[in-house]
């Protein structure tokens, strides 16, 4: 009966209509406290390395949920949060030894 549960197809698709919703959500919030050139940074950053666009998104979405953003985050904030993450991750170190 359990494994009826996990492959529902009503359930999975109830689960994927809500992960669209959320996702439509977050993009609906970003288009109104990004400008478009931040907007088109972020994107082109998330074709490449979408876990940081995704970090950056998170970090600005809470930054406007507290009321911290008092006008829309342009190129430069967006670059400044960019480098304050990848300040914080760790860094790799790859020694080649001759």
């Amino acid at each position: 009966m359990e494994d009826q549960q996990q492959f529902d197809p009503e359930v999975a698709q109830r689960q994927e209509q809500q992960r669209r919703e959320n996702e439509e959500r977050r993009q609906h919030i970003l288009v109104q406290i990004l400008t478009p050139q931040a907007r088109e940074r972020l994107s082109r950053i998330a074709m490449v390395r979408p876990e940081k666009a995704r970090q950056v998104e998170d970090l600005i979405i809470a930054a406007a949920q507290r009321g911290q953003l008092a006008e829309k985050v342009d190129e430069p904030k967006l670059i400044s949060l960019l480098e304050q993450i990848s300040e914080k991750a760790p860094k790799t170190t790859i020694t080649v030894c001759i």
